[in-house]
């Protein structure tokens, strides 16, 4: 699910340069920044954001089994916005699933959440999304077939799956346990992506935060499960994950697509007291194995075929007992995300690569190198290998990731902007564009350290992953339609470049051309020239 990443909300300077543009009343100051807090506990931002367009003006495409559903501008502008809204008005929609115009909203807006958000809260959300800046953004029409586009049919869901109520605390339970589950189950509305059948609703019928499919992604069970939930995690790892994508010690595993960005965009602004608190509520919900292992297919490790091509490709970096490097490469073995139930997840970071983040080294997209049926064999391998146990990939699952990738590492998204003001100009003064432009393989080394050099002496204040992630930026603008690189092999030029940028970055001293456990850039397919 790509989502714009440009945007960081800011507790001080937006709200206080509003009060001075919009007239709004000092007292009107803390509602109004609670209801920042509140929206970005709902990560609204997510959803309401196209990419590359401005935060909250909408046309954020959300691709559902019914179709393609656009989502609304919610700035207040007064024609195409929440402009002209009255408090009533938007409270109908957020809390009950009904439009300005009384027209039954899709549940792809999670009001079967919202409904259970309190009037406070839902009042302060509603004065901060009217103090925004006002953006001129007319919503797109819906892409949805007939009949799903008829919006009376969704009576039928309303009676079945939806009821209007707010949250209930459990008399029964602590005060932590209590906020904890009026986060997860309202404004949070993880079951929205962990639920198993999304479709339900937030209903008891929907496989409680038993993991399902979202997007063409997994989001894993985050029950206390032992084996496939959080129920073998400390309370302080489940903690770091949520707010960092990676947990401390030997918990294993980085997040990626839709959780790695609710971590940057919403998650990693909380509170740690509310991210304690809804880690308290998970350990209330009731264990669930999304699959049994007795009817797990029996998969004979020493013959498998996804054994060589992981020798081939993952073992150097993964090392060939699945335990990675620590503190630069994850491990595969007893990671829970490789053992959930479905595959996407692995399936798409295979093809589809991951940047640098929390110190761990970029990911090169290694599948675009490989067939589908080489990366269904090694996904089987490594999620049944050194202890893992997880279900065989059936049907047409690799193509389909395959097809569903768009990343900047795999070579099928454009290049990424730089998001920080400050280390893009500081990228850009040291010449890289014109340093990086042509640049041989071998000569990666030599040029980024000199460029690292730079970079880290005008003291941005960025860290060493969005560095990296900048330097790998600006080098797929030069480079991605360079005929020199050969198009095919774009996707293991860029991930060399990426990681030998890491390697300068954290080691510029000691001009290493790899990442610890990795095969030197001169090993990987050459630049043409």
């Amino acid at each position: 699910m790509p989502r714009s990443n440009a945007f960081a909300l800011s507790s001080g300077a937006l709200v206080g340069a509003l009060f001075l543009t919009t007239g709004v009343a000092a007292q009107d100051a803390d509602l109004i920044k609670r209801g920042q807090y509140l929206v970005t506990a709902g990560d609204c931002v997510a959803c309401h954001t196209a990419p590359g367009g401005k935060p909250f003006a909408g046309n954020y495409a959300l691709n559902t089994p019914i179709g393609t559903i656009m989502t609304p501008n919610l700035t207040p502008d007064d024609e195409t916005g929440l402009g002209k809204w009255s408090y009533e008005t938007f409270e109908k929609a957020f809390r009950h699933g009904i439009g300005d115009e009384g027209e039954y909203l899709y549940p792809a807006f999670p009001f079967g959440w919202y409904t259970k958000v309190s009037d406070e809260d839902t009042k302060a959300i509603f004065a901060y999304l009217k103090s925004l800046p006002p953006v001129s953004e007319k919503k797109q029409p819906n892409d949805i077939p007939f009949p799903f586009n008829v919006r009376t049919a969704l009576i039928t869901w309303r009676t079945a799956f939806f009821t209007e109520e707010r949250f209930k605390p459990d008399p029964n339970a602590s005060a932590e346990v209590n906020r904890g589950g009026y986060l997860v189950e309202g404004l949070g509305h993880c079951g929205m992506c962990h639920n198993e059948r999304k479709l339900v609703g937030n209903s008891g019928l929907a496989g409680k935060m038993g993991g399902g499919v979202i997007d063409g992604w997994y989001a894993p069970n985050i029950t206390p499960d032992g084996h496939q939930g959080i129920g073998a995690w400390k309370d302080e790892e489940v903690v770091a994950y949520l707010k960092t994508g990676t947990a401390p010690g030997d918990r294993p595993g980085v997040a990626a697509g839709p959780m790695r960005q609710t971590i940057e965009e919403s998650l990693s602004k909380m509170t740690e007291a509310d991210l304690k608190a809804m880690v308290a509520y998970l350990r209330t919900v009731p264990a669930k194995q999304t699959y049994k292992e007795k009817d797990l297919q029996a998969f004979n490790q020493a013959g498998a075929p996804g054994a060589a091509t992981y020798l081939t490709y993952c073992s150097s970096c993964h090392r060939p007992d699945g335990k990675g490097v620590e503190g630069a490469i994850p491990a595969l073995a007893g990671n829970t995300s490789v053992q959930a139930k479905g595959p996407e997840t692995v399936l798409r970071v295979i093809y589809g690569g991951l940047t640098a983040q929390n110190g761990y080294a970029p990911m090169p997209a290694i599948g675009q190198e490989m067939t589908d049926v080489e990366v269904r064999n090694v996904t089987d391998y490594v999620r049944n290998s050194w202890g893992n146990t997880a279900p065989v990939i059936s049907g047409d699952a690799a193509s389909d990731a395959r097809a569903a990738t768009r990343t900047m590492l795999s070579g099928t998204a454009p290049c990424a902007e730089i998001p920080q003001e400050a280390l893009k100009a500081a990228i850009d003064k040291a010449g890289a564009a014109e340093k990086l432009k042509g640049l041989k393989q071998q000569d990666f080394v030599p040029v980024l350290n000199a460029i690292v050099t730079q970079v880290k002496a005008d003291n941005t204040g960025a860290g060493d992953d969005a560095i990296v992630n900048g330097l790998t930026s600006a080098f797929c603008k030069v480079g991605k339609e360079d005929d020199r690189y050969g198009k095919p092999g774009w996707s293991t030029v860029i991930g060399t470049f990426s990681n030998v940028a890491y390697s300068q970055v954290k080691h510029p001293e000691k001009q290493a051309t790899a990442v610890p456990g990795q095969p030197p850039a001169t090993n990987m397919a050459p630049a043409r020239n």
